[in-house]
């Protein structure tokens, strides 16, 4: 049960405080079902045709909008340039005195403006139109100025704004919001946007991280992959494992790194496994005491598949193979950890 602070000691009404709250949510979850409905059915045709218009561009989509609407743009602008369509913001005030210039006849304009007779704005649409540029408007008022001078007109009309006094711009710059939201998706599925798209503009993000970066990209290499002989006494393999550091090594046909071949792994799990069945350590070789056939994983995979592999596994290292079967180096799961893949 929810018990509200008292009014005295905070000076805040806050049954009143969290009536308004949910009003205001209430509000624009109303204005985006209305914008659900016009898009799926009188705005069909125009939602359409403004996605054409943008697959068909050859430039890049300009979004620029005034105020509330321009903090609202940088985000369509953002959100279209991240799902495959090039995309950026122009500020109206700065376009009239020389960022116009950024703008060409291959572009599509995207202005949003609620009320559409922002000034800023209307001047602009002469020279854009001198131009050739397609604009697509959103906007509030079917009959303004901005949206009888575009080719596309989306309507974001709200009944009224989640402010109490209906001035703050609030459910109507989140139907703006929404609108490029749709617009965004709607593009990238007819352009075939996929993951691995969107990694490669996300380079930086977790997903970027897991779709980009390859086994090679965080293995380790040259001397630094713990390698011995079949016939190489326990005793020395155990020393390789120490001196190399990741628990384990390879059993190999051939030393050169690079050239031998994987025959088997020993791991510190194996010498305890070992010791416990009272193994006389002194006796045996490497060849004797590995793990045939150990688990490899390909240089050119995806890191990710490694980190898969190890947690099937439930082991925290795996050797790493050419595409002829030499063994190239090794990754462990502490190695993953630092690249952030998992």
């Amino acid at each position: 049960m929810l018990t509200m602070p008292s009014s005295r000691a905070t000076g805040v009404d806050a049954a009143r405080s969290v009536e308004l709250g949910a009003q205001a949510l209430a509000i624009e979850a109303k204005a985006l079902a209305a914008l659900e409905a016009r898009v799926a059915g009188p705005m069909a045709e125009a939602f359409a045709l403004a996605i054409e218009r943008i697959l068909a561009c050859r430039g890049r989509v300009v979004v620029m909008g005034m105020g509330k609407s321009g903090h609202v743009g940088r985000k369509i602008a953002a959100t279209l340039a991240s799902t495959g369509t090039p995309a950026m913001f122009v500020h109206p005030a700065e376009a009239s005195h020389g960022d116009l210039g950024m703008v060409t006849r291959d572009d599509v304009l995207l202005a949003l403006s609620n009320s559409g007779e922002v000034d800023e704005l209307a001047v602009l649409l002469p020279a854009l139109k001198r131009l050739g540029v397609k604009l697509i408007a959103i906007t509030g008022r079917a009959h303004s100025t901005l949206a009888q001078h575009a080719d596309v007109v989306l309507d974001s009309s709200v009944e009224q704004e989640a402010c109490p006094l209906n001035l703050a711009p609030t459910a109507s710059t989140t139907a703006q919001m929404a609108l490029g939201d749709a617009l965004a998706v709607a593009l990238l599925d007819a352009r075939g946007f996929r993951e691995d798209d969107f990694a490669r503009s996300h380079p930086g993000g977790a997903l970027g991280r897991k779709l980009l970066t390859h086994v090679r990209d965080v293995m380790r290499s040259g001397d630094a992959v713990p390698r011995v002989l079949a016939a190489t006494s326990l005793v020395e393999a155990m020393r390789e494992i120490s001196a190399k550091g990741i628990g384990c090594t390879a059993i190999v046909d051939e030393l050169a790194a690079g050239r031998g071949r994987p025959l088997g792994i020993f791991t510190d799990g194996d010498l305890r496994r070992l010791i416990e069945r009272g193994g006389d350590l002194r006796t045996l070789d490497a060849g004797a005491a590995m793990h045939p056939s150990p688990r490899t994983v390909r240089a050119d995979a995806l890191a990710v598949e490694a980190a898969d592999l190890m947690e099937t596994a439930k082991i925290t290292s795996v050797l790493v193979v050419d595409g002829e079967g030499r063994l190239v180096g090794a990754v462990t799961s502490n190695d993953l950890l630092r690249a952030k893949v998992i």
